[in-house]
């Protein structure tokens, strides 16, 4: 199906979000070289970044409509079905784009390999004019990444890439009831996280060291490295992991069911206990997130849809 327009997805720098901030250059180098930072760091990235944008905007091919959209208009955005979407950033811009798309195909290509990982990222923006002439033309490959899904009893529903976190907006405990299958309790925790194969190398992977961690210190001798090096789950892959943080075990809260795997046709079921500041945010961006108060149930589940990740030409 050939594309109509290309969509390029851009985020703000550290800088400019400093700008907004601070209003002039010299009011955000004073608060940043008070704290002790490099204002030149800050600087010499934001100018990456920009060198990259025009570097993109020059490879764009002249027969193909284009846009560009800044990150923070992504909730508010309707993307076209034929519509080829490209980001220019780090790989959290790939995972809050991904969230808004149907089954339109992403281009994600790195602004400065310098500073980005770029684990989600196949494509460097110096390349972007083979890169987009082949992917026009059809002439590319995509790689299918698994999502999670929370739905709530009264219709509402949010996607995630990598991960979802279930729990309280503040730092007390998250209280509610978990069932998974024929097994069901009570909780009081730190909240729950789920994670997807794309998310297994963030939020899981600090869980799983940490664990190990905890324990190697707990019981001295204990060898879990393992656990730290064999984190990582596909990108497609047709189950999701889920981690209670910080589980007590109390006199109305137990802590058995605080990790496992919820597969596909299977869904995990949480019934909020929570009178206020009970939420469900996805991938990291909490202002943007399901109210999870009392009355409220989520069923959480692998979605239907998975994101189209462009990973060669």
């Amino acid at each position: 199906m050939p594309f109509e327009k290309i969509v390029i997805i851009t985020q703000k720098t550290q800088l400019q979000e400093l700008l907004e901030r601070f209003g002039t250059h010299g009011q955000a180098r004073f608060y940043l070289e008070h704290m002790g930072a490099s204002f030149d760091e800050y600087q010499a990235a934001h100018d990456a970044y920009m060198r990259s944008v025009e570097r993109l905007e020059h490879a764009l091919p002249a027969e193909l409509r284009q846009q560009f959209v800044e990150r923070g208009f992504l909730p508010n955005f309707s993307f076209g079905e034929r519509d080829l979407v490209a980001t220019l950033g780090r790989d959290g811009l790939v995972v809050n784009t991904a969230k808004y798309l149907g089954n339109q195909p992403i281009l994600a290509f790195n602004p400065d390999r310098l500073r980005v990982d770029g684990i989600l990222i196949p494509f460097d923006v110096g390349n972007a004019a083979q890169v987009i002439r082949s992917t026009v033309e059809g002439k590319y490959t995509l790689s299918a990444i698994s999502m999670a899904k929370a739905e709530l009893n009264d219709g509402q529903v949010l996607h995630a890439v990598n991960d979802l976190f279930i729990g309280q907006r503040t730092h007390l405990s998250a209280r509610y009831h978990i069932r998974l299958g024929d097994v069901g309790e009570d909780h009081s925790s730190s909240g729950i996280i789920v994670s997807t194969g794309a998310g297994s190398t963030g939020w899981f992977r600090s869980i799983v060291t940490g664990a190990s961690r905890v324990i190697e210190g707990i019981y001295d001798g204990g060898d879990l490295s393992a656990a730290r090096t064999e984190y990582r789950f596909p990108w497609d892959a047709d189950y999701l992991y889920f981690s209670v943080r910080e589980p007590f075990v109390s006199n109305v809260s137990s802590a058995e069911l605080v990790f496992g795997t919820i597969d596909a046709g299977a869904r995990l079921e949480l019934t909020s206990h929570m009178p206020q500041n009970g939420v469900i945010f996805s991938d990291g961006v909490e202002a943007d997130y399901l109210a999870f108060n009392s009355g409220a149930i989520a069923s959480i589940t692998l979605a239907d849809r998975k994101v189209q990740l462009i990973t060669g030409v």
